[in-house]
């Protein structure tokens, strides 16, 4: 008998080391740390002598559009990639790297004056909602409140609140994003699509520093990939004006509608570009 524990203890140990040799195995053919050890790059100082123009502008994301897939894909979180959602979400809820800012009494305020506190953040990210069902008994139909957790496949709009500047010491026009809002799809009791509703306001100068470590896909190469932070400095995504600064303080689709809120959308795009355009002399 005492020739057989030994030979127990070694198959013991033996099958220890394998399954840690499994469970700790490279998922590739070489350490990917580039994007895990990214370090955001500062913008460059602007003095405000040097601001020949500025203009704020609010835009909106469509992530259904092809261009904006890498922002919202994938839905279920991999080793290597989160959605921009998930990575919100960790940040928020784990890390404690990321403050939300509410939405204020009005609901339409974008200023960051409300920051949340951590049980708003989990009422707001899973919210009790009313459903309606038949009792299996009496067949009645009555109401049943659950927990449902907002998830990646609810936030498909974001709204980008943006600064577009003329600086004449460099003779450059820069676009500085200060706040980002997603936006989840709202439905009535019946479970109909009434639109988006916004969720909160984050401080975007601050999300950078989360942004640079996420890794985003690559279509062309996956040696390659970019950073969420590389997707918004680049502008590697598609949008649309919804707002600009004005006396009256109002959107677009306050004073227009259909066809026509397109149309004034892409004017105030054309105007932009050529406000660029004219401060240039040759």
């Amino acid at each position: 008998m005492k020739y057989y524990i030994p030979i127990l203890a070694a198959l013991l140990m033996g099958s220890t080391q394998i399954q840690g040799q499994v469970q700790n195995v490279l998922d590739g053919a070489y350490i990917k740390e580039h994007n895990e050890t990214k370090r955001v790059i500062p913008y460059p100082h602007l003095r405000e002598a040097d601001v020949m123009f500025a203009k704020r502008i609010w835009q909106q994301i469509d992530l259904r559009q092809k261009i904006n897939h890498p922002l919202y894909y994938p839905i279920t979180e991999i080793e290597d990639r989160k959605s921009l959602f998930d990575v919100i979400k960790h940040a928020l809820l784990v890390d404690g790297s990321l403050t939300a800012y509410s939405l204020g009494p009005t609901e339409d305020d974008d200023e960051f004056l409300y920051p949340m506190n951590p049980s708003e953040l989990d009422s707001m990210l899973r919210p009790v909602i009313t459903q309606y069902t038949e009792d299996p008994d009496t067949g009645e139909r009555i109401a049943v409140e659950v927990q449902d957790d907002v998830k990646t496949e609810d936030v498909t709009m974001y709204r980008l609140k943006e600064d577009w500047l003329f600086d004449k010491q460099r003779s450059e026009r820069y676009v500085r994003i200060i706040g980002i809002c997603p936006m989840a799809e709202s439905y009535d009791d019946q479970g109909e699509k009434r639109g988006y509703k916004p969720l909160f306001w984050l401080y975007f100068p601050e999300c950078r520093y989360v942004f640079a470590n996420a890794p985003v896909y690559n279509f062309m190469n996956d040696a390659q990939r970019r950073t969420f932070e590389d997707i918004f400095q680049k502008r590697m995504f598609s949008s649309y004006i919804i707002k600009e600064s004005n006396v009256y303080d109002r959107s677009i689709s306050a004073y227009v509608t259909g066809i026509d809120e397109q149309l004034e959308s892409e004017r105030i795009k054309t105007e932009l570009f050529e406000i660029e355009h004219d401060l240039w002399h040759y």
